[in-house]
């Protein structure tokens, strides 16, 4: 199922991260993908149950990516990875690896325009980075966070293995979330 890692480098010498699955090229995000990032993080459901990034332009988005995954590739080696469909290139959604300061191990979190919700691109994607964070990176816990009452990040978490731990709150001032993990 998944094909790892063809290692691109971009000009700048970076590593580009690419993998690919049946169906999925998962890469690293570069300014380039600016104008999809802005649609994704501004979908209602994203900015339900993901929160409100404040990417409201061309300029927001680009640097959203800088500073998220693109920082995130440069400190830890992984991040958030764009998804794209593998005979079209076009991008459907994000799927990576992140590490928050407030958690002790590696998150996996993933984000999909509704127009490719239901085709097994989330699973797909997930399981992929599951499987890159246990055989490529090493990691042998993983965990995930989700709104209470996102049934369908849920199902999926589960669906890749991870199971509920408890509710906690990633900040005094902020509301619970469900934490669930692995050890893969």
């Amino acid at each position: 199922m998944l094909n790892v890692p063809s290692v691109d480098i971009n000009p700048e010498g970076v590593s580009l991260g690419v993998f690919e699955t049946e169906r999925l090229v998962l890469r690293w995000m570069t300014a380039d993908d600016a104008q999809f990032i802005l649609k994704l993080v501004n979908e209602p459901s994203f900015l339900s149950f993901i929160g409100d990034k404040s990417v409201r332009n061309h300029a927001d988005a680009v640097q959203y990516i800088q500073n998220g995954p693109v920082a995130s590739y440069k400190r830890f080696g992984f991040g958030l990875y764009l998804v794209e469909l593998k005979e079209t290139r076009v991008p459907i959604g994000m799927c990576g690896l992140v590490k928050r300061d407030l958690l002790p191990d590696v998150d996996i979190g993933f984000a999909f325009l509704p127009a490719f919700w239901s085709k097994g691109y989330a699973f797909e994607a997930a399981a992929a980075v599951k499987a890159y964070g246990k055989d490529v990176l090493g990691i042998s816990r993983l965990v995930a966070i989700t709104n209470p009452d996102n049934e369908s990040s849920i199902r999926l978490l589960e669906k890749i293995g991870l199971r509920f731990e408890g509710m906690i709150r990633l900040s005094e001032d902020s509301s619970e979330v469900r934490l669930f993990a692995s050890e893969i």
